[in-house]
């Protein structure tokens, strides 16, 4: 499993350009999962059900995993449109990402390196447009301990910054924390030596 954080889109975007008298309208939009990916891509078709064309392209997981990409030309000529659009997506490093190209003809036809270009072009110009954040990967761990082990446990989660999300205080300390994957074998250690191995920390079947 990949621990390490991905750029995932904050908002949706939208650029829109002429060529040609064609009128493309790209859709981009944050899309956690392969089904939320169609949802979107049918959402926007339905919006533009009188397009001649809404080609698409998805990266429904990690910007790398190639196993949640998927694309369609949606009746424009084959690799003229899907694969452009996907092209652009997955090479941008952004995960959980749809697009969609709505595409308005004017009857000009623009042949398939036009295509290529328009549909991939309009991609990679919504993408300057778009708002990212980090997607940090996280689990949940339990912890349990004394309470007279609680200031410096508080220190050790402040350092990795695991949050509190749920506590009970019975005989001992139980805590519920959310940290960073990549943090819990550093996180686990600290507890385990500085407490002289009295706090345990287990992990939480999610």
């Amino acid at each position: 499993m990949n621990v390490q954080p991905y750029l995932i889109p904050l908002q949706s975007a939208v650029f829109e350009e002429e060529i040609k008298k064609s009128v493309f309208i790209t859709h981009l939009a944050h899309t956690p999962s392969v089904e939320a990916a169609k949802a979107f891509i049918e959402g926007v078709k339905a919006e533009h059900a009188s397009a001649r064309h809404n080609c698409w392209g998805f990266v429904a997981g990690r910007p790398e995993d190639s196993m949640k990409w998927g694309f369609s030309d949606d009746g424009e000529p084959s690799g003229t449109a899907g694969k452009p659009i996907l092209a652009q997506l997955s090479g941008s490093g952004v995960g959980e990402i749809s697009a969609v190209v709505t595409r308005y003809s004017g009857g000009i036809k623009l042949g398939t390196g036009g295509l290529v270009k328009a549909y991939g072009g309009g991609v990679q110009q919504a993408l300057k447009l778009l708002q990212t954040l980090e997607k940090k990967i996280t689990t949940h761990l339990r912890l349990e301990l004394d309470y007279g082990f609680m200031s410096i446990a508080q220190s050790i989660m402040a350092q990795h910054q695991a949050i509190e999300v749920e506590s009970d205080y019975g005989v001992q300390v139980t805590l519920i924390v959310e940290i960073e994957v990549s943090e819990v074998d550093s996180f686990t250690q600290s507890m385990i030596n500085k407490s002289g191995a009295k706090a345990l920390v287990s992990q939480v079947k999610e």
